[in-house]
This record gives C-alpha cells, sequence and structure tokens, in this order.
C-alpha cells in the first residue's frame, strides 16, 4: 500500500513539474509574441503617430504599455509625415522631391475628394477621418516602388509617376479609387477630381511644379470628366489674379475705385426715383477692371467686407451731397454671401445711416437668389432687421437662380429685378412674353415690386409697361454714369422716356 501512494506521489509530482514546464512555456511564448508585435507597432510610428492596438497584455507587461500609450500622445508626428494617415505631408513631400532634382519626366498627379466638407457635416469628422485613411490604403495599393504618395492638406493626395500616364488611364485610375467605400455601415460614394503635370513638358522648381498642379487641379473642378491638364499660359491668369488681390487694399487709398451710378425709371411716377451703384477700378497697374473678374478674386481671399463697407460708406457720403442739392432717390447697393454671414452688418449699415442722419428708405440691399439660398436661415435674419430699420430689400437676377416658389412668401424683401436674360426674343417670341409676364404678375401677387434690367429697346420698354413692370434699368433710359453726371442730367433724367424720345 505504502509502494503504491509513493508511486502516485510521484506520478503527481511528475505531472505538477510538466504543467510547470508547460506553463512557463507557454506563458513565456505569449509574452514573446506580445513583445514581438508590440515592437512591430512602435517601429511604424516614425511613419504615423497612432494609439497602440493590442490585446491579451500579459498581466506583468500592463504598467508598461500604460506608459507607452501614454508616451506616444505626448510625441510630435513624425518630420515631414501627415499625422493621419502617415503617408509624406507637403514638408515630407518637398524634401523628397528636392533631392530628386532636376525632374524632367514624369507626372504629378494631384487627387481631391469632391465636396469632402459634406462628409464632415453629415457624418461628423471621425468618420471623415477614416474616409480618408480608406483612400490613402487605396492609393497606397496603386503606386509602384519608384512614384511617391503623400497627402497635401485635408481632402488632397498627389502622386508623382515615374512613368506618365494617358489621361484616358487616368480616368480608369478615377473610376477605381472613386469605388464607394464601407465605414461603420456607412457607404461613401466619392467623385474624385484630378488634375494632372506633364513635367516632359513642364519641368521647373520643385515650388512652381505644385503651383502648376494646384491650377491643373482647379482647371479639373470646372472640367466635365473633372479631369484637367495644367496648360500653358495658366501661371500668367494666376500672376494677373494674385496682382489684383495685392492691388487692391493700395487701390483703395489711392481712389483708384469709385461708383457709378445707374438710375431707373419709375413707370407709375414718369421719373428717376431709384438708382444702383455700381464699382468700377481703374488700376494704375492693370488698366480697367472688370467688377466681374475682380470681386470674386476678393471674396475668394476674404477681402469682399472691406469692399462692401467702402462702397456702403461712399454711397452714404454722396445721399448727403444730394439731400444737400435737393436729389432725392434710393440707391441700392450689392452685398455679398459673405458680407451676409457677418452678424455686425445689419448693426452697421444702421448706425452709419443715422450718423449721416440719412432716412433708412436711401438705401436698398441687392442679392441675388444663390446669395439667398447658401445660407437661408442667417441671411434671412440679416435682411428682417434691415427690412424692420426701412432699409429696402432686393431679390437680383430674379428667375436665374435656384430658389424655390415656396420659400418666396417668406421673404423679407421688397423687390425683384428680372434678369436681362428674360428679354431675348421679347418682342417676337409669345413663350418669352408669357414667361416675364407670369413673373410680374408672381412677384406682384407677393407685393414686390418689379424691376427690370437690361431694357434697350422702345418695343421692349412698352411691352414691359403693359404687363405691369414697376420700373425699368437699360440703356434706353440712362447708363452707368458718375454722381456728378448723374446731376447735370437730373432734369432730363426726369422727363417721361416718351418725351425724352420725341
Amino acid at each position: 500500500m505504502a509502494a503504491t501512494e509513493l508511486i502516485w506521489l510521484i506520478v503527481y509530482l511528475i505531472a505538477i513539474g510538466i504543467a510547470g514546464i508547460i506553463y512557463c512555456y507557454w506563458h513565456r511564448r505569449t509574452e514573446l509574441k506580445f513583445l514581438k508585435r508590440l515592437v512591430t507597432q512602435l517601429s511604424q510610428q516614425h511613419k504615423v503617430r497612432q494609439p497602440l492596438n493590442l490585446v491579451s497584455i500579459p498581466y506583468r507587461f500592463i504598467p508598461l504599455y500604460v506608459q507607452l500609450q501614454h508616451l506616444l500622445k505626448q510625441l510630435p508626428p513624425p518630420k515631414g509625415r501627415d499625422k493621419l494617415t502617415g503617408l509624406l505631408n507637403r514638408v515630407g513631400l518637398k524634401a523628397e522631391l528636392t533631392r530628386k532634382m532636376p525632374l524632367t519626366h514624369g507626372m504629378f498627379v494631384l487627387i481631391d475628394i469632391h465636396r469632402f466638407r459634406y462628409v464632415n457635416d453629415l457624418f461628423g469628422f471621425s468618420l471623415g477621418d477614416k474616409l480618408l485613411q480608406a483612400l490613402a490604403e487605396r492609393l497606397a495599393r496603386r503606386i509602384g516602388h519608384k512614384d511617391i504618395l503623400a497627402r497635401m492638406n485635408e481632402d488632397e493626395f498627389l502622386i508623382y509617376f515615374k512613368t506618365p500616364m494617358s489621361e484616358a488611364e487616368l480616368s480608369v485610375l478615377q473610376q477605381s479609387l472613386q469605388q464607394p467605400i464601407g465605414i461603420k455601415g456607412t457607404v461613401i460614394n466619392l467623385q474624385l477630381q484630378i488634375g494632372y503635370l506633364d513635367l516632359s513638358l513642364h519641368h521647373a522648381d520643385v515650388s512652381q511644379m505644385l503651383r502648376r498642379l494646384d491650377l491643373a487641379l482647379v482647371r479639373a473642378k470646372e472640367s466635365s470628366n473633372y479631369i484637367a491638364a495644367y496648360r500653358e499660359g495658366d501661371d500668367r491668369s494666376q500672376h494677373r489674379q494674385l496682382t489684383i488681390v495685392s492691388c487692391f487694399p493700395k487701390a483703395l487709398e489711392q481712389n483708384e475705385l469709385y461708383l457709378v451710378y445707374q438710375p431707373k425709371y419709375n413707370l407709375a411716377t414718369g421719373n428717376c426715383t431709384h438708382a444702383e451703384a455700381l464699382i468700377r477700378w481703374e488700376s494704375s497697374v492693370l488698366g480697367t477692371l472688370s467688377p466681374g473678374e475682380f470681386i470674386p478674386l476678393l471674396e475668394c481671399a476674404g477681402m469682399i467686407s472691406l469692399l462692401s463697407q467702402w462702397v456702403i460708406d461712399q454711397v452714404l457720403q454722396q445721399q448727403v451731397r444730394w439731400q444737400e442739392s435737393n436729389i432725392r432717390l434710393q440707391v441700392a447697393i450689392n452685398l455679398a454671401i459673405d458680407d451676409l454671414s457677418e452678424r455686425q452688418l445689419s448693426e452697421r449699415i444702421i448706425s452709419r445711416l443715422k450718423q449721416q442722419g440719412l432716412s433708412a428708405n436711401l438705401l436698398a440691399i441687392e442679392i441675388t437668389e444663390s446669395q439667398l439660398m447658401t445660407d437661408m436661415v442667417r441671411t434671412v435674419a440679416v435682411l428682417n432687421r434691415l427690412k424692420r430699420a426701412g432699409v429696402n430689400v432686393a431679390i437680383d437676377d430674379f428667375g436665374t437662380g435656384h430658389s424655390s416658389l415656396a420659400y418666396l412668401k417668406h421673404l423679407p424683401v421688397d423687390e425683384v429685378k428680372i434678369d436681362r436674360a428674360f428679354l431675348m426674343g421679347l418682342e417676337s417670341d409669345p413663350r418669352a412674353q408669357h414667361i416675364v409676364s407670369s413673373a410680374i404678375e408672381l412677384a406682384k401677387g407677393l407685393d414686390f415690386s418689379v424691376t427690370v434690367e437690361g431694357v434697350e429697346q422702345m418695343s421692349v420698354f412698352n411691352l414691359l409697361k403693359d404687363m405691369g413692370a414697376d420700373k425699368v434699368q437699360g440703356d434706353i433710359f440712362a447708363k452707368p454714369m458718375t454722381a456728378a453726371e448723374l446731376e447735370m442730367h437730373w432734369r432730363r433724367l426726369n422727363r417721361p422716356i416718351g418725351e425724352k424720345a420725341s
């Protein structure tokens, strides 16, 4: 019996020993696997800073793991690398390309996600970041080992292809890259815009080539297939645009900008009761500049509010002088969407009217339908404050924008201006007459007054008068004129058009 117990004891001890050996081996192997995965993730931190993502952490390594996580949060992003995707950033790309100069062959391709900001607005920045990471991975799979991939800014990626691609090949690339991406159960449909630069045709220094690539992307955004190349001469156009923006502040100081006023003929009273203020710029550097050229550039450069403030001041100062000369007419000024986004706009206008001792109905604000629809809630709030103060509000280019008829009854406006485009063929085309007549009837049914722009012929003038328009603006009555010219022709402007014509 004793011998049997001894044998079982020996077997038990051997089993414990074997189990201990197996446990130690398994435990050691688990720790080695953990350490190997940890080293792998740490080795990637020189490319992209991201939290460690390990499971089944051995107990004795938990304090180390926690400390490493904390340390990684404190570290700056890798030099020359994008924090989110791990790709080269703009600085890193420039350094990489500089080492390869001169670059006289190959192709730069700049890819941009169309309306990416709406992804952030709709789904949040976290999902937007996931989308960028997914696209970066998709791009990385498409480039060769000699090609270069970089993230230039929020949603722009640049590829340097050592071997140039045709536009047809770029189209195939575009189609493959913009396949829908699923993220956390949400499917995102992509539309990619691609600008490209053939280095064999347009090589230069790195900064110049990147500027040319940006210009190609601008053209791609206006292209039907969202793909476009840099074209010879695009630099000159950009240089002119930059010159316009840079010259603007000094132009204001040196009085290169001035206002002209186009009178409006009042069909009910037979005289001039309203005018529109229009901007002119005689640049000492670039000559005569069209508002259609410089106003969009000032909007992009964030300078449009400076111009609008100047216009408001000029109009109100002129109104004071006209009041002293017994000339009374309402002057309309055009505001940009950025102006309407300013919370203090209405307060500033009302304050300046009071400072000049002017009645608010001597001023009118004109906005386009597209501006109105960009931010309906904020724009209506600003217009309501102006209207309550007595400033008139008009919708310019009525009928050419995208406003819904359902909104019209809620808009705080006094007047609509029918665009000159509707006058094409008005004398001979019954359908054109029906459209204009219906627009006038609709506006007047909503208690809006109606001004028609671009009237140049007496026959058109008579048709509009019969249709019930309130005012006309155009060469048949008066071309834009300076304040001095308006004063000089004031008597003539206040005679009926029929008398003047005869």
